[in-house]
Order: C-alpha cells, then sequence, then structure tokens
C-alpha cells in the first residue's frame, strides 16, 4: 500500500511541476533562460519537486530506508510543503485568479499534495526517533533558500513572492517578513513533533 501511494503521489507531483514549467514558458515575458531560472526561483516550485523526487525514492530507490525513510526525513518535507499551501491560502490566493489548466496546476500545487503529503506522513512516518534539535537543520532549506532570492533579486530585481520584493518594500520590511515566516516553520515544526510524539507515537 504505502508504495502504490507514493507511486501515485508521485506521478501527480511530477504532472503538477513539469505542467507549471510549460506553462511558465508558454507564458513567458523574458527570454527563455531567464524563465526557467524564474521557474525555479519559486519555493513552491522547489519543494514539490523535493516531495516528488521523495516519493519517486520510495518506489524505486532498493535499500530507501537509508535514505527517505531516516526518521524526520519525511517530517520536515511535510513542514516545507505545508508552508508551501499555508503561505499560499493566506497570503497569495486573492492576488491572482487563474483559469485552465493554470487552475488545475495551482490548486495541486498549493492544496491537494499538501494534503496528500500531510495524510502520508500521518499514516507512515515513524515519529517516536524524530527529536525537536532537528528543527534547526530542517530550517537549513528555508533560511538558505531566502538568501538566494535575496542576492539575485538584488542583481535581477525578481522577487518571486511579493511579500520578499526589496524594490517594493524595503529591505527592513522584507526581513521582517521573513522573520515571521521562519518563526511560523518553527512552530508548525514543533506541532508536528509534538503530534508524532504525543498522539501518533509510532
Amino acid at each position: 500500500m504505502k508504495k502504490n501511494l507514493a507511486l501515485l503521489f508521485a506521478l501527480i507531483g511530477w504532472f503538477a511541476v513539469i505542467a507549471q514549467l510549460f506553462l511558465m514558458i508558454e507564458n513567458k515575458i523574458t527570454p527563455i533562460s531567464e524563465a526557467v531560472i524564474r521557474f525555479f526561483s519559486f519555493f513552491t516550485i522547489l519543494t514539490n519537486i523535493l516531495v516528488a523526487i521523495y516519493f519517486t525514492g520510495i518506489v524505486f530507490i532498493k535499500n530507501s530506508n537509508k535514505l527517505v525513510h531516516k526518521p524526520g526525513v519525511l517530517t520536515a518535507i511535510t513542514i516545507y510543503i505545508l508552508m508551501v499551501g499555508s503561505v499560499y491560502q493566506i497570503a497569495l490566493r486573492n492576488i491572482w485568479e487563474p483559469q485552465g489548466l493554470q487552475m488545475v496546476v495551482d490548486e495541486l500545487l498549493h492544496s491537494f499534495i499538501p494534503v496528500l503529503v500531510v495524510v502520508f506522513w500521518s499514516m507512515f512516518e515513524i515519529t517516536k526517533p524524530v527529536k525537536y534539535s532537528q528543527i534547526l537543520k530542517w530550517m537549513i532549506y528555508p533560511v538558505t533558500y531566502l538568501i538566494f532570492i535575496m542576492v539575485r533579486g538584488s542583481f535581477s530585481n525578481f522577487y518571486p513572492y511579493p511579500f520578499v520584493d526589496v524594490v517594493t518594500l524595503g529591505m527592513t520590511e522584507v526581513l521582517i517578513n521573513s522573520a515571521i515566516l521562519l518563526f511560523v516553520f518553527i512552530v508548525i515544526s514543533v506541532i508536528f513533533l509534538f503530534i508524532g510524539k504525543s498522539i501518533i507515537r509510532r
């Protein structure tokens, strides 16, 4: 059952990511090379790729216990994709109205896939060995991402999300927004670990 679900979720994930790349190139307003770079500048895309790779690994990598089943890996991925979904629903959903295939892909990336990952986590994560101290390691990914988009934005003037747009908001407000997001990440991480250790207890 686990591999079957992982295969289904991997297919959904790869479809959503590839379809979004196709749509972004088709509707590009910049040279294709810049469009591709911008595609990979979205936390949503990078995290959904991470999710797709994770599920693909469960299905196809032999002896994957040492990689994808290491305690805490699924929890970290779940928190990352839940941040994607939460930020979108709260801060981004109302700023545009996608239509057609874009609407389908948008819902997959920001709503459907986050729910699937949370369900998979609740069914299969080994929660007891996961430690609160791992949260610091999990933060490396979002912090590195924030540094990347700030540095690249200083050269390109492209910021993938309005709440990190230094040109419009200024560096001070962007740093405050980033600190809030990291705080929310920590809170969600603590909640997941608490649920895993106190309720699931697997």
